[in-house]
């Protein structure tokens, strides 16, 4: 299957290290880097550009003010991003498909994307085996993964998930306990297979989890991706979807309940590569308590050879309390005329005064108004995941996260 790797620019000299993607051209949309010395790089113009590479040495030190880590709480990270990391083989618990450690030499590996940016890359020159787990059967299989017991040491991880052409499945990817991780998860959804991958963070309090996630999708395939982000101080997953092929179909999904001192951060980015294309995204959040942080971006890319795409972005935050920020930017970039739609938004806001005042009305406390209104805000997001143990488990979930909002700490409606 054809594989997508974004092609970059702005390395951190004029001549791309070693192991990087060189640039695509020396101009981008007709700009060109000054003759007289006063720049010796032109700024990134397009998403599909970005610098990318493999060796973490080929980034420049990370600051805290560039584009990609400015809105994230770079203390907490930079041990994932500048220390050695462990990136030995871990415990896991899996279940409905065969999952097995393979070599860095794995041909599968790679074949997906690069990380754009050094945490992604430290994680990838650090793993030692990528665990694969492979999709083969035409009948629906459920198939989970598990590990609870990564411990508070700094680690890498990779993993590979390969859905077979014209194989129906659902993963699950369920993390607990104390975590300092990053990760690349690569996934192969091919030419006709319909793929969902459900990766649920309810990590310990003070875990720490940074991810990029990359999958390509075939000629008429169709891939679910679903985040839930609950419990860690720290969550960070960027998922890009690279819809390679004509007739591939991508949907994101995402939901997260940011408590007090409590940072969860998404990077989304959609890249429409072939023609007759569609994708939907959609992310919902709740936030509740002092310091509660969430951001979100979402790019969108549309090819020039993309013609007939069908897109839209959009999330939504609800805010419980003072003292919370939600960071909500959507991006759509357009390089070809003949689409079938393109679109994105973006909402910020507190309760609905007419909801609390309906359900009043009829009896019901304030209160449970209140949780009544935020389940069914996030529910939207858990009804897309596929019927069973997991999605009742999810609604318990929100409802212990609910639990927690009084309504002194709710504020003004």
């Amino acid at each position: 299957m054809a594989s997508a790797t974004p092609v970059g620019t702005t390395a951190p000299s004029n001549t791309p290290p070693a192991g990087a993607t060189p640039p695509a051209s020396s101009t981008q949309h007709g700009n060109r880097a000054h003759s007289d010395g006063g720049w010796a790089l032109v700024p990134v113009q397009t998403r599909s550009e970005r610098f990318t590479s493999t060796n973490p040495a080929d980034f420049a030190e990370v600051t805290g003010f560039e584009s990609e880590w400015k809105l994230t709480p770079l203390k907490l990270v930079l041990p994932l991003i500048n220390e050695p990391l462990d990136g030995s083989p871990y415990e896991i618990v899996a279940s409905g498909a065969p999952a097995e450690w393979i070599a860095r030499n794995d041909t599968r590996i790679g074949s997906t994307g690069t990380p754009e940016e050094k945490a992604s890359a430290n994680a990838w020159a650090s793993f030692e085996k990528a665990l694969l787990v492979t999709l083969s059967s035409d009948e629906h299989v459920d198939v989970t993964v598990s590990r609870s017991e990564l411990g508070t040491a700094a680690r890498a991880a990779h993993t590979v998930i390969d859905a077979k052409p014209n194989s129906v499945s659902t993963v699950v990817l369920q993390n607990n306990g104390a975590a300092l991780l990053s990760e690349n998860v690569e996934i192969i959804v091919g030419d006709g297979a319909q793929l969902t991958l459900v990766t649920v963070q309810e990590w310990d309090d003070d875990a720490v989890h940074l991810a990029s996630h990359f999958a390509t999708v075939g000629r008429d395939a169709r891939f679910r991706h679903i985040v839930v982000s609950l419990g860690g101080k720290v969550i960070r997953l960027n998922p890009s979807t690279h819809l390679v092929s004509s007739g591939a179909d991508a949907e994101l999904f995402g939901l997260y309940f940011a408590d007090a001192g409590q940072h969860i951060e998404q990077r989304v980015y959609v890249e429409h590569v072939a023609e007759h294309t569609k994708s939907r995204v959609n992310y919902k959040g709740a936030l509740n308590g002092e310091g509660a942080r969430t951001v979100w971006v979402g790019d969108v890319l549309i090819g020039s050879h993309a013609a007939g795409t069908d897109t839209y972005e959009q999330n939504r935050n609800l805010v419980l309390s003072e003292g919370t920020r939600a960071d909500s930017i959507p991006n759509l970039e357009i390089e070809t005329g003949d689409i079938l739609g393109a679109g994105h938004a973006s909402a910020t806001g507190r309760f609905d005064d007419e909801q609390l005042f309906y359900l009043q009305a009829r009896g019901i406390t304030e209160r449970e108004a209140r949780r009544l209104v935020v389940l069914g805000f996030l529910s939207e997001i858990v009804q897309k995941v596929d019927p069973g143990a997991l999605k009742d488990r999810l609604k318990v979930a929100i409802e212990v996260e609910l639990a927690g909002v009084s309504v002194s700490e709710e504020g003004a409606a």
